[in-house]
């Protein structure tokens, strides 16, 4: 029986040990920051990116990466007569799905993609959980089962401090995005059906507040966790206050808190802050 391998690109929130324990193969995304190209995990780090872009002339831009570089993975791992589950995020905030799909025709590997409806520590959750089923014998179709079932018991919430990078980005109108910072307008996204959704509006700093004590109670009374997540970009002190309230509900669930990478950074700005979880 051959082997399968694990292959997604770099917006998945994996850890080092995890990417290491699983051998996961992370094909990088890069990008921009004033005519600079730099390449996730390689010339430039989740760390480093957010005073880069705090720095920048102008908003970096983000890019899925080459289809060669997807061949060129798939082709190694299946040297051996592996084949290969390609993970990616989702369709609706980039096209790298569909670069792995084209790729995956231009190989002899047998190649499976799978775009996992989400992306961050969400995406990570499905490809361990995989991971584990193919480390005990399963085939590529049940470690996909798998990840729909934990998709099915994720959740991601993402609050957005200001809009800038939104509306420089051309997803939110400049009268807009003027017009909510001038009312200091804080929103709150959701991900669901490998879609953004916006779930609430609000004034200041105590309506995101209200929000996710709304969220944490949702959570408190739902499904017990199995892993819970928090990324974010330098939000430090909602980091704070956000991962206290967790560990006071679930203070025997660790916590991965992490800065995110850079093309979600990009998308979102300075001081989101997502936290992410799936049940049981």
């Amino acid at each position: 029986m051959s082997q399968v391998k694990i292959v997604c690109d770099s917006s998945a929130g994996l850890t080092e040990e995890e990417i290491k324990k699983y051998d996961i193969t992370i094909i990088p995304l890069t990008v921009m920051i004033d005519d600079t190209i730099y390449v996730e995990r390689e010339t430039i780090t989740n760390d480093q990116f957010p005073e880069m872009m705090k720095n920048a002339k102008s908003l970096p831009k983000t890019s899925q990466p080459p289809i060669g570089k997807f061949v060129d993975a798939f082709d190694k791992l299946g040297a051996d007569g592996s084949e290969v589950l390609c993970v990616t995020m989702m369709e609706s905030i980039s096209g790298t799905v569909h670069a792995a799909e084209q790729a995956a025709t231009m190989t002899k590997t047998k190649v499976t993609v799978y775009d996992s409806q989400t992306t961050d520590q969400g995406m990570a959750f499905q490809i361990v959980a995989a991971a584990k089923v193919l480390e005990d014998g399963g085939s590529v179709d049940d470690a996909i089962a798998k990840m729909k079932d934990v998709l099915a018991k994720s959740k991601l919430y993402l609050a957005i401090d200001n809009l800038d990078n939104l509306v420089a980005g051309g997803r939110v109108s400049k009268f807009a995005g003027a017009l909510s910072n001038i009312l200091n307008i804080k929103i709150m996204l959701q991900v669901y059906g490998g879609q953004i959704h916006i779930i609430m509006k609000g004034r200041g700093t105590k309506a995101i507040h209200k929000e996710w004590d709304r969220i944490l109670k949702e959570m408190a009374e739902g499904p017990k966790p199995v892993r819970i997540g928090i990324s974010h970009v330098e939000g430090d002190k909602e980091v704070d206050r956000l991962k206290a309230a967790v560990e006071e509900l679930y203070p025997n669930i660790p916590v991965v808190v992490r800065e995110t990478v850079p093309i979600i950074a990009t998308h979102t700005g300075m001081g989101a802050c997502c936290l992410l979880y799936y049940t049981e």
